[in-house]
């Protein structure tokens, strides 16, 4: 092709102005910055992502005692939060939704809180609150209600502005027991789900390099699997989301727990694995799980005292999971407090049963 005159001196002028600046003494390369290093990766198939989902779903009853530690994240917003201190834990989980909790003091073993979800109901049981006795309270309800409704009336009544209440009660507010089921038991994947397959990668810290390390920050690979539910429609809405660690392998590393309207209810994050049970049949499972609760305002990390310890398969009955109010506590019943609060304020927004979240 033969370009006119005029637009062939053009051309050369061009170039030779581009050679000049890249010749130039005057420019220089920036200077060299800090990057994130990049972590190799593995690779894997959707179905291998799934066949990971299953295996952990093999798991579909445990009994172990753990160390607990809460953290309330009311303040979350500003920036700040409480952690609590350590507390020992017995948990008791079978399938499909069922788990007993017991909260103790170290050392002693005094129960701090008995708490039972046979998957439709929920009991809970605030033993200690700090001596007073005023907090101490067996409270029912029902696991898919929403009992924000009452939360401003629960507060002012039944926890004012007690230092010492909050103290022991605070961690208890809006601990729920059916939080950990699906955290512990993971629910395998089926047929009536769709699943896609997605990677992703983002900066993070290596804790285990020093803290001014040039190569503590690192960018880590994951794959991540959505599970869709069918709507009646035809369309699709998200209800979990599996993270897959690809660094070294393939790692379960986090679940996220979808409510109806596409927002996150649990963010569950699993740590290192290890080997549950003496038999040597369940390998490479996490040795703590962190629970994160958002619209509740807290989290828990759970860790198994002793690994070996941790029995898994045995059939325990129903009656184990619903908790009996024994200690003759103060009763609160919150399904009869929304139902009058619904009978003596008709003019409020109707109830919405998606999520649970109250302060006792």
């Amino acid at each position: 092709m033969k370009f006119p005159p005029k637009q062939l001196i053009d051309l050369r002028l061009l170039f030779a102005l581009v050679l000049f600046l890249f010749a130039s003494a005057c420019i220089k390369p920036s200077s060299p910055r800090e990057t994130a290093r990049l972590l190799k990766v593995e690779d894997a198939t959707q179905a291998d992502l799934i066949a990971e989902v299953n295996r952990f779903a093999r798991v579909n009853s445990m009994r172990a005692k753990m160390d607990l530690k809460f953290e309330d994240n009311s303040f979350a917003e500003f920036g700040s939060k409480e952690v609590y201190r350590q507390a020992d834990g017995e948990v008791v989980v079978q399938r499909p939704g069922k788990i007993l909790l017991k909260v103790q003091v170290p050392i002693i073993k005094s129960d701090v809180a008995q708490m039972t979800s046979d998957g439709e109901k929920f009991r809970v049981a605030i033993l200690q609150d700090g001596g007073s006795g005023k907090y101490k309270k067996f409270v029912k309800g029902t696991n898919n209600a929403d009992y924000s409704k009452l939360q401003k009336n629960l507060n002012a009544a039944d926890i004012g502005d007690s230092k010492e209440a909050k103290k022991n009660v605070n961690a208890f507010a809006n601990l729920r027991p059916q939080h950990f089921t699906d955290a512990m038991l993971v629910r395998p994947t089926d047929e009536g789900h769709v699943y896609t397959q997605s990677t992703i990668f983002q900066d993070e810290v290596d804790s285990s390099v020093e803290k001014k390390s040039p190569v503590r920050t690192v960018t880590r690979g994951y794959y991540m699997l959505d599970e869709f539910g069918k709507r009646a429609d035809g369309g699709l809405t998200i209800q979990r989301r599996f993270w897959f660690d690809r660094v070294g392998g393939i790692r379960l590393a986090r679940q996220q727990i979808f409510d109806a309207k596409g927002e996150i209810e649990s963010d569950i994050t699993y740590g290192k694995q290890g080997s549950l049970t003496a038999t040597g049949n369940y390998t490479n499972l996490p040795l703590d799980i962190q629970v994160t609760r958002i619209k509740e305002k807290y989290s828990m990390r759970l860790t198994y005292q002793t690994p070996e310890d941790v029995m898994i398969g045995n059939v325990f009955p129903d009656a184990a999971f619903v908790l009996q109010n024994s200690w003759n506590l103060e009763e609160m019943d919150l399904d009869k407090k929304l139902l009058e609060t619904a009978t003596t304020q008709p003019s409020q927004t109707p109830i919405n049963t998606g999520v649970t979240r109250f302060r006792p």
